[in-house]
Parts: structure tokens; sequence; C-alpha cells
């Protein structure tokens, strides 16, 4: 059974870059909010804002990449997004070492480095549908998945203490080398990539080919719905509880950084369960149910306290989310590529990311101000609330993707 066999070298190459990548991000784990925190004195809404508008500004930017990206290489594509993201990190600490960081410095990184990270992941996403057979995605998703719970695991504690020894900037300057070892990665996997053909009349110089594919489509319209809304949910609570944690109930960066690590073992467990319940339950259950579980934990980060206390209930929340999601995300991502036509993957994948990132970036916003009314831990608890309707936007019929059909035939035999 293919699905059970190595994937190849190219791959290799390619989960190789991706995952040194994602442990470099990961050491940089909410690395501009804390530097705002510890060396800016920022408040909640300043370390909203500055969420917020790496995510918007970036998407934006990021905007006309799609279409341009779709017909061309796209392994050029992405060691160039590596190399843009670091440069621009690279200065942050040159401006710290200077005494001359600020926060507006900060800003314009977040925007360049968000910009980079939708161009990065849609160029990726058509990659690897090209390099693999359909039959392979799934296994292929849950292997970046468990990466990248493993990143999360390693990445948020170094980072910390990193932090506590060297400075609020080293994880940045950590996070920067990572891309070059992503690029040189992505650069070794050598082979021929064909350049892509266009088949028909040119598209329109917009990602709105992008977006009317995914709106009148009938199973990425209601998973592009709930994913974009669930997400951003999720995230708008990430700086609130940077100032809630760090800020207000006095947690040292290092036990901030646990509090999301540890727990991030339950992300190896379900991404091996991904390909296990597939098979067996199908891609529709499996998705209903997961889906369904990751919007009920959140709401439980309402009740944190300072102390040992405090810190073991962001475990349990965080154990419940993490494991619900690395079950739903690789069957989410695998159910997205088999529906979408490969003429269209890097223009929908960036519609899709600009959609989310916008989403998300208009909801931090509006979660920092409401935070500056109100207090982080309401605003925490307004978002959990709402999370736990999300469930009613899962799409209800789901025909299987060719690589989904062809795991249980593999199954059975």
């Amino acid at each position: 059974m293919r699905a059970g066999q190595g994937l190849g070298r190219r791959f290799g190459w390619l989960w190789a870059a991706y995952s040194v990548s994602a442990l470099g991000t990961w050491l940089a784990f909410d690395a501009f909010s804390l530097i705002a925190v510890i060396v800016l004195h920022a408040g909640a809404t300043e370390v909203a804002v500055l969420s917020a508008a790496g995510l918007a500004v970036g998407a934006a930017v990021a905007a006309p990449l799609g279409p341009w990206m779709e017909f061309r290489r796209k392994r050029p594509v992405m060691m160039t997004m590596d190399l843009v993201r670091c440069a621009a990190l690279l200065t942050v600490p040159a401006a710290f070492a200077l005494g001359a960081l600020s926060f507006v410095q900060l800003l314009v990184v977040s925007v360049v480095v968000g910009a980079a990270d939708i161009s990065f992941t849609a160029a990726s996403g058509a990659f690897v549908k090209s390099l693999l057979p359909p039959g392979d995605l799934l296994v292929a998703n849950a292997r970046f998945e468990a990466t990248q719970w493993t990143a999360i695991v390693l990445g948020p504690p170094l980072g910390g203490a990193a932090i506590g020894l060297f400075g609020p900037v080293m994880t940045v300057l950590a996070n920067a080398a990572s891309f070059v070892l992503s690029a040189m990665g992505i650069r070794a996997i050598g082979g021929t990539e064909e350049h892509p053909v266009r088949k028909g009349p040119a598209p329109a110089g917009s990602l709105l080919e992008g977006w009317r594919y995914i709106l009148t489509h009938p199973v990425l319209r209601p998973l592009f719905l709930h994913t974009a809304l669930v997400n951003a949910l999720i995230m708008v609570s990430a700086p609130l509880l940077a100032v809630l944690m760090v800020g207000d109930l006095g947690f040292a960066p290092w036990q901030y950084g646990l509090a999301f690590s540890v727990p991030s073992i339950g992300g190896l467990i379900g991404s091996q369960l991904a390909r296990r319940l597939v098979p067996r339950f199908g891609e529709r259950r499996v998705l209903l149910t997961s889906g369904t579980l990751r919007a009920c934990w959140p709401i439980g980060l309402a009740f944190i306290g300072p102390g040992t206390s405090g810190l073991v209930l962001v475990m349990v929340v965080e154990v419940g989310v993490i494991v619900s999601c690395a079950v739903y995300n690789p069957v989410y991502a695998t159910l997205r590529l088999g529906q979408t036509d490969t003429d269209r993957v890097a223009r929908t994948l960036s519609a899709w990311s600009v959609t989310s990132k916008t989403t998300a970036a208009a909801m931090t916003a509006l979660w920092g101000l409401l935070a500056g009314a109100t207090s982080p831990r309401t605003a925490i608890a307004i978002a959990g609330v709402l999370l736990l309707a999300t469930p009613l936007l899962l799409p209800r019929r789901i025909e299987p993707a060719p690589q989904i059909a062809k795991l249980r035939a593999d199954e059975a035999l």
C-alpha cells in the first residue's frame, strides 16, 4: 500500500525544510507580542493592533501574488519568500542592538512577514499537489501536522528560556536563520519542475477568480466560511492571553511558553489518529466531530487564574483544542486540495489565506478594543461563547476526494 511507504527523496527534502522552518517559527512564538509587552511596555490594545496590522496589511500586499504565481514555478517562489522573511526579521535584533527598536518597526516587519507567509503557503500547497499522487496527500498532510505539533512542543519553552538567558530578540534571530535553512532545503529538492501552462483565457489580475471558485463550490464554500471564522475566534485570544498571563497574572515568559508547548504533545496524537479514523469512519464524520470538539474548549481560558492552578487550566484547555485540531487539520487540508482543480490551487489557496488572515486581523483589532473597554478576560470569554456556535457552518454533504477514496481502497486490501 503506497500510503504506508516512504514518499520519496524529494518529499524528504521538502519535509526537512518545513521542519526547520516550523521549529524556528515556534521558537519565536508570540515574539513580537512579548517584545511589545516587555521592551516597549505596550498594553492590550497596542498588542492586538500589532497582531491585526500584520495580518491585514500583509494579506492586502499578498493579494496580487496569488494569480501571479499560479503560472510560475513554485520552488523559486517558496525560496524567495523564505529569504524575504529572513531579511525582514533580521532588522528587529539589529534595531534592538542599536537602541532604536520601535512599535512602528514591529508593525512594518509584521506586514512583510505576513505577506510572505501567505505567498509561501499558496506556492507550497500547489507544489505538494504536483509532487505527490493523490493517494499520498493525506499521509503527507498528516506528517506536516505531526511536525508542526512537534515544533510547538519544543519551540515555546526553548524560546522562553532563550529570552530569559539572551534577551527578548534572540528568538527572532533564530527564526530568521530557520528561513535560510528552509530555502536551502527547498533548493536541495532538485528534479525538474515544469512551467505551469495556462489553460484558457488569462485570469483576472486579482483573487476574484479564487473567491468566485470557492463561493460557488458546494464543499469548499462552507468549509471556507467555517475555517475563517473559527481560526479568527481562536486567534483573537492569543495576544490577550499574552497580556493576561505575562502582564496581569505575573507569569514568566518561560511559563507562558510552557503552557502552550506541553499540551502540544496532543497534536502528535491527533495527527496520527486522523490517518486511522478517516478510513474507518469517513472524512465527513471525522471532519464534523473534530470540528465540533475544537470549538468547545476555548471558553475555559476565561477562567485562568494565577499560580500553578492557572497554568494547569491553560494546559488542559489547550490539550483539548490541540487534539481536536490535529485530527481536523490534515483531513481539512487534504479535502481542500482534492476538491480544488489543479490549475486553480495557487489562486484558491491565496484567496483562502487572504480572507482568513484579514478576518483574523479585523477580529483581533476588534477584540483588542473590546479588551480595552472591558478586560482581556471578558474578551476571551466572549470569543469562547461565539465559538460554540461555529460547528453549524461545517459542510453537511461531502463527496469523497480522490485521495480519500484511494486510501479507503488501500485499507480494504
